[in-house]
């Protein structure tokens, strides 16, 4: 594994809630000079959302955290809604992640949801990123937290609940028409 020391020696700190102090596209183009060929391959598709199997065992470890949380979100979310609908169990050591989820699902405001999913993920690219300041899965995780950050910027709770607001009166409306056309 390599060491970056001169790329991370360069970067401000990240904080969770602060503004990216820059783009994740920024970021990119600048480890991307930086990176050896394999480590910039990898960089290339890394997502909050990737799923494909690598040989860097910091990814793989978060995809299988983020995949296990998504699974239990989905299944804590059928279970609230007591839908009837088969539900995958999760099988995992991941046990913070579940309670990442049940607790998701508890939370009376979306936004506050989502921003719990997203500080629990941010807390585990900084355990699986491993203590190594310099290494590739450092890079990584940078990466990750900037895309957690530009997503945070775009959470907007007064437009998020005009949505909701305007949502629901649509679905109450075809509902009051359907009624009515019985």
């Amino acid at each position: 594994m390599g060491s970056y020391y001169y790329l991370m020696a360069q970067l401000p700190y990240l904080i969770y809630e602060q503004k990216p102090p820059m783009s994740s596209s920024e970021f990119k183009d600048l480890a991307k000079s930086l990176l050896k060929s394999n480590d910039a391959a990898l960089f290339e598709n890394l997502s909050l959302t990737c799923s494909e199997k690598t040989d860097c065992d910091f990814i793989n470890k978060w995809q299988e955290w983020d995949k296990i949380m998504r699974l239990n979100l989905a299944k804590q979310r059928v279970i609230k809604l007591k839908l009837d609908r088969p539900v995958t169990e999760p099988q995992s050591i991941h046990l913070d992640a579940a309670a990442v989820a049940s607790k998701a699902v508890d939370e009376s405001s979306p936004l506050d949801a989502e921003i719990m999913l997203d500080k629990a993920r941010w807390h585990a690219i900084e355990e699986l990123a491993g203590n190594d300041y310099f290494s590739r899965n450092t890079v990584y995780a940078y990466y990750l937290k900037l895309l957690l950050l530009e997503r945070r910027q775009i959470f907007n709770a007064e437009k998020g609940f005009a949505e909701y607001k305007s949502l629901y009166a649509s679905i109450a409306d075809s509902v009051q028409s359907a009624g009515e056309s019985l």
